[in-house]
């Protein structure tokens, strides 16, 4: 294009000519930024944990040994972790791009192993992590950890509480046994409700959900949007990219077996299949 430009200004043809091929020059330098083109492209994995302990007490149990290696390996090999807010910020066009070896850590159901096994060695690394939580279950179920435990984590500075609906449910089962009516007023419920309880009792900004057991679907997201959810998540097995849609972000779902050379394998995005009991 340049030299286009050079060859008509030594040739002295005409100025109407000239005034057409600049505006030309600066649409295609708008249009294809060299530069700009490869520094927005990434893959991001987001490292999803459910549960830690001394043993496997089921197929979502992470021990805490193998836990602490694999943060060991983050630190030890030069990986970056990032706020999941940080990933969500950039796709909404609020913040660069993850440089290399970028990597995110979330948490589903807050079991209460998060607060006794995975704490402390989040607090060693200085790591920061999203946990999505379902509200009916905190204070209330066994397995869950407590509003002032959650407080307390939110106190660290390490640890986000985002939604993962109120009750948790199976919204394709909830769909084959409810009217459209009830199914709309359900989603409502659990995508509002789980919101409000947890702005109010954590005083915190909740726009991220993480779907029950990874379902969703077109009508899913339109609800999600129309109740201020701006990032929504799932459960596939890959690294999230620059041409992911914010509404569906992948996830891995980490099972004790993801240690030692196969979590260096699912780091470079070489992941080995897996099927989970969800």
């Amino acid at each position: 294009m340049f030299s286009l430009y050079r060859k008509i200004i030594t040739k002295g043809k005409s100025i109407s000519m000239l005034r057409l091929i600049i505006p030309m020059i600066f649409v295609t330098a708008l249009l294809f930024p060299l530069s700009s083109s490869a520094a927005e492209s990434f893959r991001v994995p987001i490292l999803l944990y459910h549960r830690f302990g001394a043993t496997v007490a089921d197929g979502m149990t992470t021990t805490t040994p193998v836990f602490e290696a694999q943060m060991k390996y983050l630190h030890d090999n030069g990986y970056k972790v990032i706020p999941l807010r940080q990933l969500v910020d950039h796709y909404r066009g609020k913040a660069s791009a993850p440089g290399p070896k970028s990597v995110v850590i979330v948490e589903d159901d807050a079991h209460k192993s998060v607060y006794s096994d995975m704490l402390p060695i989040i607090k060693k690394y200085r790591y920061p992590v999203t946990i999505f939580a379902y509200p009916s279950a905190i204070s209330n179920a066994k397995y869950a950890m407590t509003w002032d435990q959650l407080r307390e984590l939110t106190k660290t500075g390490l640890f986000d509480i985002q939604s993962h609906t109120y009750w948790h449910p199976n919204f394709k089962k909830e769909r084959k046994k409810l009217s459209p009516v009830a199914l709309d007023l359900l989603v409502k419920t659990q995508l509002n409700k789980s919101k409000a309880r947890l702005e109010t009792e954590l005083g915190t900004k909740v726009d991220m959900l993480a779907w029950p057991f990874g379902i969703y679907d077109d009508y899913l997201i339109n609800r999600a949007n129309e109740s201020g959810y701006r990032a929504t998540f799932t459960i596939e097995r890959r690294h999230a990219t620059s041409t992911d849609s914010l509404m569906k972000l992948p996830r891995y779902l980490l099972v004790n077996a993801d240690s030692g050379k196969a979590f260096a394998q699912l780091l470079e995005g070489n992941a080995v299949k897996r099927n989970v009991a969800y």
